[in-house]
């Protein structure tokens, strides 16, 4: 029994929790041992955990406002970092990142580089201070430092946009897994993964998420950690792979050109279903110059310090000294991942090209490989495809493909782990997209309830009236993302990565300006955003719709166009006009006091 305080009682809780589910990782490993089907397995990890956080987020429930935006600001800095590393480390994160670095080459680790990175922007020059501040969202902090409902409005337009394709690649990853684990199609498993994410933050807002994100972080952690070391074990690379991935790079540029390549005609991927890709590694756009992996990498760091669910977390924390922390332990966190991410994809790779390997298929007969279950399995879930391009009945390597998405799920079985191994990654992915979309949509539904209905439609609202407003806006706004998720008009990498550039373009130099340059006023960071925001996505159609682009910006680093738009625009505009007020530069020199009351104090 415990007892007491369930803030002084979270180590106790979060260790139940942690050996309760690895019992039941047991209990599954047995179960199949005695003939229990794989679709059963990955049925009871899939309902088994969205149960689990449906419970916590009905047992977090709220009426209170600290509570439901903020969770109390009574989160500790480890939690808060097991948290933020959870809300951080999205479906791109889990099902998508290691497909990236498979199909696109190492370039892709840019991506590793900017995310991780951001998040030195994110402490240095962000999260203490706007903690400091005492907000509750995003916009509140805009509002408040510049004065006036339009800022607000702009910075609740500017976060809509963002978050919103943020939220659709994690509906998306959400839909591909309850896809394949219930065996149902993707259109209605969409919408399947909708409710579970809304049955966590419903009804307790940012304090339902934010236990819930604790208990998705024990899970994917184990989901994605397990499988790597497990396969490397299997295929002698060592239990700790990390230090071999050198090595085993070289191994697949050997098999890669000891095999013979078949060339691909229009013709022949044509059959090809849309979406997979050839086995070899594609010299992509990322690989090409030394600036485009630098300028991807920046976008992304310039994104995460912009993206508005991750500057929600350090509102969470009970001093500005615990939201520095609370960075230092989210970093930490989402190392364990990100780390293994390139080594997932080289295994992943090596199971299927080296012939040494009992699971290599390069060399075989195509007709004993469309035999093997686990190709039936996702050739059925239109994730593999092979075929005899050049009549010799022998796959060769540019005759197999496969979606991203699969090289994260399907890796386990392609390896020959037991099928609870592959139940339990598609929990972690389920776990990983489920934990970003909640902050999102969150982030989104306090946005326009608390910074457009509250404080400039219906400021004497009652808390009631405001809470009611939040939860049917995350309604609303989740069906709308699963609606555009299930058209599926963009990948869920490139979905996430588009995220960044329209947070950076809008709102990276409206943030740190607010905080570091005091003559930044209302005229300026209005135009800052709506310009950033703008161009940016004008930048995007462009390149889109045929346009070359200039300055080697591409429509993956679209952002550091719109950025550079809202910083000459903001300092331009800010010159050009009148000056804060005297309250509001005392204020902006207040706000880089690491101690002391938050500035808004009990204004909410």
């Amino acid at each position: 029994m415990i007892k007491g305080n369930f803030i002084d009682n979270l180590p106790k809780v979060y260790g139940i929790y942690t050996g309760g589910f690895l019992a039941f990782i047991i209990i599954m490993s047995i179960a199949e041992q005695m003939g229990m089907t794989a679709k059963t397995i990955g049925i009871c990890f899939v309902a088994f955990t969205v149960a689990i956080y449906a419970i916590i987020g009905y047992l977090s429930r709220t009426a209170q406002a600290d509570a439901y935006y903020v969770a109390g600001r009574q989160v500790p800095t480890v939690f808060n970092g097991m948290a933020t590393a959870a809300d951080w480390m999205s479906g791109a994160s889990f099902v998508a990142m290691a497909g990236g670095i498979y199909f696109k080459g190492y370039g892709y680790m840019a991506l590793l580089v900017g995310w991780t990175g951001g998040y030195v922007l994110v402490a240095s020059l962000l999260a203490p201070y706007l903690r400091k501040f005492g907000c509750y969202t995003v916009p509140d902090f805009i509002g408040t430092r510049y004065g006036g409902n339009l800022s607000r409005f702009m910075a609740v337009v500017v976060l809509t946009v963002a978050s919103f394709t943020y939220v659709t690649a994690q509906i998306n990853a959400t839909g591909t897994i309850a896809s394949v684990a219930l065996d149902i199609d993707f259109k209605y498993a969409v919408y399947v993964g909708l409710v579970s994410i809304l049955l966590c933050s419903m009804l307790g807002g940012m304090r339902g998420v934010t236990w819930t994100q604790v208990a998705q972080y024990i899970v994917l952690i184990i989901a994605y950690l397990l499988p790597v070391f497990w396969i490397s074990n299997k295929m002698g690379a060592g239990f700790f792979p990390h230090f071999m991935l050198a090595d085993e790079v070289s191994r697949i540029a050997e098999l890669e050109a000891q095999f013979g390549f078949v060339k691909n005609s229009a013709e022949n991927l044509k059959e090809v279903p849309k979406g997979l890709a050839g086995i070899t590694k594609a010299h992509s756009a990322v690989n090409a110059t030394p600036w485009a992996f630098i300028s991807l990498a920046l976008a992304m760091m310039m994104g995460t310090a912009s993206l508005p669910h991750v500057m929600m977390r350090y509102f969470t924390t009970p001093s500005v000294k615990a939201a520095r922390k609370s960075v230092g332990w989210s970093l930490f966190f989402i190392f364990l991942l990100y780390s293994s991410a390139p080594m997932l994809a080289t295994l992943s790779k090596l199971s299927l090209i080296d012939p040494s390997l009992p699971t290599g298929i390069i060399g075989k007969s195509i007709a004993e490989v469309q035999s093997i279950d686990w190709y039936q399995n996702w050739n059925q879930a239109n994730l593999m495809f092979v075929s005899d391009f050049n009549g010799n009945g022998t796959l060769e390597l540019n005759e197999f493909f496969m979606g991203g998405k699969a090289v994260v799920l399907a890796t386990p079985e392609i390896a020959g782990l037991p099928y609870v191994i592959s139940g339990l990654v598609a929990a972690g992915g389920m776990a990983a997209a489920m934990s970003t979309a909640d902050g999102l949509i969150l982030a989104i539904a306090n946005a326009i309830s608390h910074d457009v209905y509250y404080k400039i439609i219906d400021p004497k609202a009652e808390t009631a009236k405001r809470l009611v407003v939040a939860r049917v806006l995350l309604v609303v706004i989740g069906f709308a993302g699963a609606t555009i998720a299930a058209l599926e008009i963009q990948g869920i990498l490139g979905s996430v990565i588009w995220a960044f550039d329209f947070a950076m373009s809008g709102l990276f130099f409206p943030l740190v300006l607010g905080v570091w340059w005091k003559r930044a006023n209302r005229e300026g960071a209005i135009a800052g955003m709506f310009l950033g925001l703008v161009s940016g996505a004008a930048y995007l159609v462009w390149v889109r719709t045929g346009g070359s682009g200039f300055l080697g910006i591409t429509q993956l680093t679209f952002g550091i166009f719109g950025s550079a738009v809202s910083l000459v625009a903001m300092v331009v505009v800010s010159l050009m006009t009148q000056a804060p007020n005297a309250a509001t530069q005392k204020m902006v020199d207040e706000v880089r006091v690491p101690a002391g009351k938050s500035i808004l104090g009990k204004q909410h």
